[in-house]
């Protein structure tokens, strides 16, 4: 079975193989050597020369962690949303106590720099900016730069939501104004589920110094700590740390501008081959991400059933549509271990199935 979902991904069989190696102490030597050198890979891949922490967590628990360190019940945030996972960032702020202003987007749009000003022109007020640089419920990256640049004139915070970008798609952390991105394992990263990684500014430390919002687990401040002795304030998935250490020394052998290269490749073969089955992007091509991409099912055919048959039938797993847009579409991740020829073969299957649920592919 071939898992093209855009997240678990696919993990390289020597990253798999070294999580059957026996625990290690998590307050000793060995363990502190291990931490220190993937937090220094985490902080290349990530552009910047600030604080990085690794949790022991999903993806959402590093959202959580985002939040809970830089605000305080009440505090006025800007949310600029484009789908599934804008919203959820939106709903844990509010969830905490701060008053949100949400900036939704068409689903299938990028989030617009111009609208973030508007907002932030309208309330002066506001203290955060929370976006999804890479929103994977529709398949569409963000111009971050962008924004960043928007959001640092007036001097607010930059809260993000890299987990399906990062260690996929350019990213400047410190260069884009950036003062806590958060990003999770199981995507680009090759890596099990279990770990999220969060970088932090020093204006995001000065948030986190003034934050009310309650936080034990999340405090990035006893991450700092105990990091500087070699530890994490709690009890570390150790075996998927192993995997780490192997698939961030892949990353980096390999280098960002591959890295970059190497997704924008995998994208542009996605959606190339999703148009010779007659099929149509759900993302605007010009925001078309290249670490999932969107497609729309024809007409008369329900998404939920092709998956299903191209899993049941063709071996390959691929994602549906979440919330409004369930059955209407569905998405093929080509992120992390992926390559070219798992992409056609992707491409081949559809082609195969396809015809099964009433939609004639071209000739």
């Amino acid at each position: 079975m071939s898992l093209r979902i855009p997240g678990p991904t696919p993990c390289p069989e020597n990253v798999l193989q070294v999580m059957s190696k026996q625990m290690i102490n998590h307050r000793g030597k060995e363990f502190a050597e291990l931490l220190n050198k993937v937090t220094s890979w985490l902080k290349e891949l990530f552009q910047t020369r600030g604080d990085v922490f690794i949790l022991t967590s999903s993806g959402t628990g590093s959202m959580e962690a985002a939040v809970v360190n830089s605000l305080s019940p009440g505090d006025r945030v800007l949310s600029l949303s484009n789908g599934v996972f804008g919203d959820r960032f939106a709903k844990i702020a509010e969830t905490f106590g701060a008053d949100v202003t949400r900036v939704t987007f068409e689903w299938g749009k990028a989030v617009d720099p111009d609208a973030a000003k508007r907002a932030l022109d309208a309330d002066p007020a506001i203290k955060a900016v929370l976006v999804t640089h890479n929103e994977t419920s529709t398949g569409v990256t963000s111009d971050l730069a962008a924004i960043g640049s928007v959001v640092r004139k007036y001097d607010k915070l930059l809260l993000v939501d890299a987990i399906s970008s990062l260690g996929c798609i350019d990213l400047q952390v410190d260069n884009w104004g950036c003062d806590v991105v958060v990003s999770g394992s199981q995507k680009g990263w090759m890596v099990p589920p279990g770990l999220a990684f969060a970088s932090i500014s020093e204006r995001g430390w000065k948030a986190n110094a003034e934050a009310k919002m309650p936080r034990f687990y999340w405090d990035f401040a006893a991450a700092k700590s105990y990091l500087e002795k070699g530890q994490t304030p709690w009890t570390p998935a150790v075996s998927v740390f192993y995997a780490l250490e192997i698939a961030l020394g892949m990353l980096i052998k390999e280098g960002l501008p591959g890295i970059f290269e190497r997704h924008a490749r995998l994208g542009r073969r996605t959606r190339e081959g999703v148009k010779s089955l007659g099929l149509s992007l759900f993302a605007d091509e010009s925001c078309a991400s290249n670490t999932v991409t969107a497609v729309k099912s024809p007409d008369g055919v329900d998404s939920k059933k092709l998956v299903g048959i191209v899993k049941d039938e063709h071996g390959i797993v691929l994602a549906g549509g979440q919330g409004a847009l369930m059955g209407k579409i569905f998405r093929i991740g080509h992120l992390g271990f992926v390559t070219e020829s798992d992409i056609d073969d992707v491409i081949a299957q559809l082609r195969l199935a396809l015809p099964k649920v009433g939609y004639q592919v071209p000739a």
